[in-house]
């Protein structure tokens, strides 16, 4: 019985992890790149015009 409890608790927050794992990594990967664009576009007039 132990075992059922612990497989089901297992399949409800492995979703959850997944999804948070996910939203970390998209974070993290579009700092990455905003900070690279504005790195290598720097002095661009057109920068004032994206906000």
């Amino acid at each position: 019985m132990p075992g059922a409890i612990a497989i089901i608790i297992a399949l409800l927050a492995f979703p959850v992890i997944a999804i948070m794992g996910t939203v970390t990594i998209a974070a993290l990967l579009g700092w990455a790149l905003n900070s690279d664009a504005e790195e290598r576009h720097e002095g661009s007039e057109l920068i004032d015009v994206n906000y």
